[in-house]
């Protein structure tokens, strides 16, 4: 979906903004104001790395597990190695399946770290402005509808930073 986040200088600015997006014949997916002030960025899924990264994380983690126990499985059973034979022949297979399951969590968390999403850089301009005491308007269309272009530049806005297409 198009996304793009526009920068105003105050609350009149974002409110009378928000207003007209809202008024026109363009469907919006979401039309929303966020102060610089408090933790409203927080809580806007495309605006915040943390919640981008347990969102990846997650989703990793349900490919991983299963995954990870099947290969701590048979490696239990395809070695010679008796760690844990005192739980007999399926308690040592199962405790090995735990163990790579284990492993797929760990391994879900470090690759979602280690991947930095395509709108990252927009982001981090977007948050810095923020902190400078600029207002931001997120503006989500559906595919293939453009934002109004017009009534946008019409408020004359500091900067529209257009984030990739999700």
């Amino acid at each position: 979906m198009p996304v793009c986040v526009v920068v105003v200088p105050d609350n009149a600015s974002a409110d009378g903004l928000t207003q007209q997006l809202r008024d026109t014949d363009v469907p919006l997916m979401q039309c929303l104001a966020i102060p610089p002030e408090g933790d409203a960025i927080e809580s806007v899924e495309l605006l915040s790395p943390d919640v981008t990264r347990a969102k990846r994380q997650k989703a990793m983690a349900r490919w991983l597990m299963p995954f990870g126990f099947l290969a701590g499985v048979t490696f239990t059973k395809i070695t010679t190695l008796t760690t844990f034979a005192s739980f007999g022949p399926w308690g040592e297979t199962l405790i090995g399946g735990l163990l790579g399951m284990g492993s797929g969590l760990m391994g879900s968390y470090a690759a979602a770290a280690s991947v930095d999403s395509d709108n990252d850089a927009g982001v981090r301009i977007l948050r810095n402005r923020r902190d400078e005491g600029c207002w931001l308007v997120l503006v989500e269309t559906p595919n293939g509808i453009e934002p109004p272009w017009q009534v946008v530049q019409r408020n004359r806005p500091k900067q529209v930073v257009r984030l990739n297409d999700l």
